[in-house]
């Protein structure tokens, strides 16, 4: 024995109310096989969030986290909310979800070649998929949103594995914009509008109120694991992992807001491969900008 302690897997299913703020498209008449990358789900029981003190900053938390464009009017940029991409309410396998987030932190990001804590990673999004500015991190509100993410790593340790956690990412890091785009038009404009522009039942994906090129989900790979396995949101899974490739490549190569200081990301040159803008540490790479 070398001390050394048993990964525990943990498998949870989706709970909590489906909030119609997302949904990348429409259904298709006939779902394909399921995605090669695909992770099973399973129930795990989520804790009831507490009385007292602790369960008032919780639900303050999801409030901010569900409605982060109205609860932080000065450090959000655009019309999105953090759950526009951490589904049902940051409970979804496969949907970036934040069970277990709370545990991995601190930890490197390859991105900034620094350790972040958690404060930091949300401070990140604010600043990417939010379009907006950094919140201090004693903050009363971003104590709450933290105090909900810990609420549901309650009893995964660091270390643990996390079935269903952020969202599987397919091999391919291109796709037809022509073929997206002609799948955008008759699968998705219909829920985020023919240009993008968003509408009541979900966000916009592109043009001034959408996350900027920062953000990770400018990124194809991401975007592509994303909708193929979340999207449609009333029948997700019904593209095949190249339809949603094709409709990632025409959201990445839309206009989006720019993001100061873009050049810096990945230092030490190990960005990906699917990366949407050149950096500094590129100098020996051919990555063109999309």
């Amino acid at each position: 024995m070398n001390g050394a302690r048993t990964p525990v897997v943990h498998r949870y299913g989706v709970a909590g109310v489906l909030l119609t703020i997302v949904g990348l498209g429409c259904a298709t008449s006939e779902p394909p096989p399921t995605p090669t990358d695909s992770v099973p789900s399973a129930e795990v029981a989520v804790q009831p969030i507490p009385e007292g003190p602790l369960g008032a900053s919780i639900r303050r938390g999801l409030a901010i986290l569900s409605a982060t464009h109205d609860s932080l009017p000065d450090h959000v940029g655009n019309a999105l909310n953090c759950t526009s991409c951490h589904l049902d309410q940051g409970r979804r396998p496969n949907g970036i979800p934040w069970i277990g987030a709370y545990s991995r932190f601190p930890q490197y990001r390859g991105r900034e070649a620094r350790v972040a804590t958690i404060e930091d990673r949300i401070n990140g999004c604010l600043l990417r998929s939010m379009n907006g500015s950094r919140l201090a991190a004693d903050d009363d509100r971003m104590r709450d949103m933290v105090t909900y993410m810990a609420y549901l790593s309650i009893g995964i340790a660091p270390g643990d594995t996390i079935v269903g956690r952020g969202v599987p990412k397919p091999s391919i890091t291109t796709g037809d914009t022509t073929h997206g785009a002609a799948i955008w038009q008759q699968e998705c404009a219909r829920c985020h509008g023919p240009n993008g522009e968003g509408t009541a039942a979900a966000p916009p994906t592109w043009g001034a109120e959408s996350y900027n090129i920062g953000a990770g989900m400018a990124r194809i790979r991401t975007a592509a694991g994303f909708i193929r396995h979340n999207m449609p949101f009333d029948r997700p899974g019904t593209l095949s992992d190249e339809d949603a490739a094709a409709v990632a490549a025409y959201l990445v190569s839309r206009p989006r807001p720019d993001f100061a200081g873009k050049e810096h990301d990945w230092p030490l040159g190990d960005a990906p491969d699917d990366a949407a803008y050149k950096t500094n540490a590129m100098n020996t790479r051919d990555v063109a900008p999309r």
